[in-house]
């Protein structure tokens, strides 16, 4: 069942694209990575991309991201976990992150 989403939803569902080297290179292989919501759940995200990009979506993985024990200031501290969505596209369709939404 296809979740419905409004346009503002599917803004605050996709943050922002990944830019790595790992992220880069999948890419070859019809693949997407974004930064999405903790809450954001797979099909909302496949309604997302495909509202804002155009694009048929074959398939969500997502992998939680645990934040890192860091020193801020001198003093310990934690960055905030998040949550990474690799979209994988259909054959022959494309999005291009650099262009922006």
């Amino acid at each position: 069942m296809k979740p419905k989403l409004t346009r503002e939803r599917m803004y605050d569902l996709i943050l922002n694209p990944v830019v790595t080297e790992k992220a880069t290179r999948i890419t070859e292989h019809n693949q997407v990575t974004f930064r999405v919501p903790l809450d954001a759940s797979k099909p909302e995200i496949r309604a997302a991309v495909e509202g804002l990009f155009n694009v048929k979506v074959t398939a969500v993985n997502t992998v939680r991201m645990k934040g890192k024990a860091k020193m801020f200031r001198g003093r310990p501290g934690q960055r905030s976990d998040w949550k990474k969505a690799m979209v994988t596209l259909a054959d022959g369709q494309k999005i291009d992150i650099t262009t922006g939404v």
